[in-house]
């Protein structure tokens, strides 16, 4: 309002508080003294009737929690409003990535209204404004310039300090531009350190002043550097080579703590990294950093952490159990060609291949949360809780170097390859540790780091595959569920589900055709001893809520295996053994 009327500015008070000679009578008087004297001496000479002091809201320094007062000084300014700056910088963002999608919209608006830009700040360190002053007339040009620059790139930029004005110009550029004998100062303030970190991409993405790496393919930060680094970087980018520095901007929101309060020294709720790791390690925090939705605002406990440890658990314990189970495994020499693999692993190799494009286009579009939700149900789901769980009795009770055992492995291997890939950006140390105990063969690299990523292998997608076995895991659900009945109790009928017939009924002419055709393999995968199909219902069956079966679990038939521990009625008295296995023993 002033400048709109030409009022005079008048900022009678300088940077340490007190009053300077523009305050007349008050000068030398400390602001906070100087604000009673002056309401005396008001009243004293009438100007004034009363005052009385009050309480009431003022601004504050975040850091300190003490009062400032705002006062008007000369500034140096990057002009914004009237210049093409501001307008070509909005159109470099045509050609931005933004990830979220709202961060292009929160910062274009904030260019929009944007002022000019103060880029000098008052204080007593940080990178110094290379101006020099004769009687308030400002001296800068680009041979001074120049020069201070040699003198920093020597010294650095204490030697702004350290030397006096003349000193700094040089005897040779005092004379040429009629400077010697003259009282020179030297500008105090120092740069902004926005544009301090602004023009980082003049350093990091060029090498000795060509632009070789120009833009960046990534700029990160917190949401609130939509209207700091990405602005300030962008700015002095345009004004400088005429370009966007980078082709793509993530933002992230904060981390607050376990009830959601912004952590903060004076609340004590603040954790510590360093602490984080010394119990958990460093694998637990960077997957906790994946498995949030870090565009938000987001949550971080020693609850939440153990639920990480679990999760990792179930991650790592899926790799030790392959790297257990493929000992002996050669890839050069063992592995079974896909048209000769077991069905289910068949299966396993399908699923394997949906996460393997799964994972990629999240990892592309940095979104971490999905990956690690895949990865996580892939490893704790399909494969310890379905997959490897029905293969133990192949990998176990069959010749060591039979086709069914080797086509197991050929799948476990293939995974444990994949999954190691997956999990290196996020569970770096644990990937490098199971890396190390690959076979060579699967080891394309000194380390998992600087492997290439898993190619994709159309083969492996098997649709019709999928759905069959869509329907094979729903049974093994239901039956499951009964098989868990027939455990509990006292009039208990199995130990565990290999003591176990189990017995199936539907009404459904399809389904009942797929249990038949399917006899073999679902008592593979149900894992019992015996699995049959009848037309004759009797009141031992229970009808099942999810789908039109009726189920009903009673002891096997016959005698246990001591080796693979089925029951069977052809059991070989002599060595306790089943047909197949005195057949693996020959």
């Amino acid at each position: 309002v002033g400048v709109r009327y030409g009022l005079p500015i008048l900022s009678p008070i300088n940077y340490k508080g007190v009053l300077t000679e523009e305050a007349g009578e008050f000068a030398g008087l400390f602001y906070e003294k100087a604000n009673k004297v002056i309401c005396e001496t008001l009243l004293e000479r009438g100007i004034m009737l009363s005052y009385n002091e009050f309480v009431h809201s003022y601004p504050h320094d975040w850091r300190s929690k003490t009062p400032i007062i705002v006062r008007a000084t000369a500034q140096w300014f990057v002009k914004a409003e009237g210049s093409d700056l501001r307008e070509r910088a909005l159109k470099a963002l045509d050609g931005v990535e933004f990830v979220p999608d709202w961060g292009r919209n929160r910062i274009g608006s904030m260019l929009e209204k944007r002022p000019d830009w103060c880029i000098s700040r008052q204080r007593a360190w940080g990178v110094p404004i290379p101006v020099f002053y004769v009687d308030e007339e400002v001296v800068f040009n680009q041979e001074i310039l120049e020069r201070v620059v040699e003198i920093v790139k020597k010294e650095g930029s204490a030697a702004w300090v350290k030397y006096s004005a003349e000193e700094l110009i040089g005897e040779e550029l005092l004379v040429k531009y009629n400077l010697k004998g003259k009282e020179i100062t030297k500008e105090t303030n120092i740069m902004d350190v926005w544009f301090d970190s602004g023009v980082s991409h003049r350093s990091v993405l060029e090498t000795r002043g060509t632009l070789l790496h120009r833009p960046a393919d990534l700029y990160l930060e917190g949401s609130d550097q939509h209207r700091g680094w990405f602005q300030t970087s962008l700015l002095t980018s345009i004004g400088s080579t005429f370009d966007a520095p980078y082709k793509k901007i993530l933002t992230h929101g904060f981390v607050n703590d376990g009830q959601g309060r912004k952590m903060s020294k004076s609340l004590g709720n603040t954790v510590s990294p360093e602490d984080v790791i010394k119990v958990y390690g460093a694998d637990i925090l960077r997957l906790w950093c994946a498995s949030v939705d870090y565009r938000d605002d987001v949550k971080i406990s020693d609850n939440i952490l153990k639920q990480m440890a679990e999760a990792y658990r179930r991650v790592r314990n899926t790799a030790r159990y392959i790297l257990g189970n493929t000992f002996d495994f050669d890839p050069t020499k063992d592995a079974v060609p896909y048209a000769e693999l077991e069905e289910i692993d068949k299966w396993a190799l399908h699923k394997l291949e949906v996460l393997k494009r799964e994972v990629t286009e999240s990892y592309d579009k940095y979104e971490f949360y999905n990956l690690f939700q895949a990865i996580h149900y892939f490893s704790g789901i399909d494969m310890s809780a379905f997959y490897l769980d029905i293969i133990k009795d192949r990998l176990y009770t069959e010749k060591q170097d039979s086709k069914a055992r080797r086509s197991a492995q050929t799948v476990m291997n293939e995974v444990l390859v994949c999954l190691v890939k997956m999990i290196a950006p996020i569970l770096s140390f644990t990937a490098e540790e199971i890396w190390g105990r690959l076979p060579e063969k699967d080891r394309d690299g000194e380390s998992v780091h600087l492997t290439n990523w898993f190619e994709f292998n159309d083969e492996y997608l098997n649709e019709e595959l999928a759905n069959k076995w869509n329907t094979v895991i729903k049974l093994r659900k239901v039956v499951n569920k009964y098989l868990e009945k027939a455990r509990q109790g006292e009039n208990r009928i199995i130990g565990n589900a290999l003591d176990a017939k189990v017995v199936l009924n539907t009404t459904d002419a399809e389904l009942k055709e797929f249990i038949t055709a399917n006899k073999d393999l679902l008592e593979m995968v149900f894992i019992v001893s015996q699995l049959e199909y009848t037309d004759e219902v009797t009141d031992e069956f229970v009808a099942d809520e999810e789908m039109e079966i009726k189920v009903k679990v009673a002891h096997a038939d016959g005698e246990k295996c001591e080796r693979c521990w089925k029951y069977t009625t052809e059991l070989d008295h002599e060595t306790s053994l089943c047909p197949r296995c005195a057949a693996v023993l020959k």
